[in-house]
């Protein structure tokens, strides 16, 4: 029988043992949801879902397979009952997007209609999309409201957000669906045990674990792209939010989605300050006592230049807020990459 009370759902997590997906999972298992968790691995291994079970003590379902592969996923949702499902499973590189486009296509939006075709066949009322300020394209105006008009993405993984809540809301136009596209800012540091954190194959696309990289000695050095934005000093200007904090955010949205009416909400997930890519390199430096090894290098393709999220609404709606700081976030990202040292 299919589940009712929201502390008994059991909820599908694609991608669960990313980056995002594997603190979301354990943020959904302290808060008393069943989790079942599919990857294909292609950007984690399945180490994680051992470091997750050390952190909760409480044993999940795991299946490896693709998102895209409609008939395995349905295997997986009829075997387990789900009830909702929070979609995380899609590539995430901006600059990669840029010289891949193809890629992105081809995986995002199909892995999403995936998702989709499985939520109309077991009548699946629940979705939570992982979706990105990058919706909003290179926009001026900081902080930005859910209201700013969708414009065109400056990179192929922004328009294949743009494309993703368009589906949604399609498909809440013609379903008895409730779903919660959270629009992300730029998720950093690790769980506080160490045991969980970025885990980038190959060289980063993002900054913060190319920090920890190069403190740690795998790279030579960091280059921050950019230093001639108009900002105070010249490098972009981001809304770094903590992992966990943005975990929260997916557990707030999943048990909004379960007592509220049917239809599509959006939602901006960030602090709500902005800190510059300088400032933050600065900031890991202070905090973890350690001396980086960075230059310059010029613009990067796809780089918006300055943005930061008005998170008011997430606040009066889903109840969720950020609590953890610039400080938290280079601590805990730095003692997740020395234990990987």
């Amino acid at each position: 029988m299919r589940a009712t009370a929201i502390l008994m759902s059991t909820i599908l997590v694609t991608g669960g043992l990313g980056y995002i997906g594997s603190h979301t999972v354990v943020e959904l298992q302290a808060a008393g949801h069943h989790v079942v968790v599919v990857d294909n691995l292609s950007n984690t291994n399945a180490e994680v879902a051992d470091r997750i079970n050390t952190i909760t003590n409480t044993p999940f379902a795991f299946h490896k397979l693709d998102v895209c592969d409609t008939e395995a996923l349905a295997q997986v949702i009829q075997q387990h009952e789900v009830d909702g499902i929070i979609h995380f499973a899609a590539y995430k590189a901006v600059g990669e997007s840029v010289e891949q486009p193809i890629k992105y296509y081809q995986n995002n939006i199909n892995g999403l209609i995936s998702v989709q075709d499985c939520m109309k066949r077991f009548d699946i009322k629940n979705l939570v999309f992982s979706s990105s300020c990058t919706v909003y394209g290179d926009t001026k105006e900081s902080p930005i409201t859910e209201d700013q008009p969708i414009v065109q993405a400056i990179s192929p993984y922004g328009t294949t957000k743009i494309i993703g809540e368009q589906l949604l809301a399609d498909f809440a136009q013609v379903t008895d669906t409730r779903i919660v596209s959270l629009r992300y800012f730029n998720p950093v540091g690790a769980h506080k045990t160490a045991l969980i954190g970025e885990l980038p194959l190959g060289v980063p696309n993002n900054l913060v674990p190319y920090i920890t990289q190069t403190a740690a000695g795998i790279r030579k050095k960091l280059t921050i792209f950019g230093r001639d934005y108009n900002t105070p000093d010249g490098t972009n200007i981001r809304d770094f939010i903590h992992v966990v904090d943005l975990a929260k955010a997916h557990v707030k949205a999943i048990d909004f989605c379960e007592t509220n009416t049917f239809g599509l909400e959006v939602f901006n997930i960030g602090t709500g300050v902005g800190h510059s890519v300088l400032e933050v390199v600065n900031a890991f430096e202070l905090h973890n006592k350690l001396q980086l090894n960075y230059d310059f290098g010029d613009r990067r393709a796809g780089d918006v230049e300055q943005i930061w999220a008005d998170t008011s609404k997430a606040k009066s709606v889903l109840g969720w807020e950020s609590e953890l700081g610039l400080e938290e976030m280079m601590q805990s990202a730095w003692n997740w990459q020395k234990q990987l040292s």
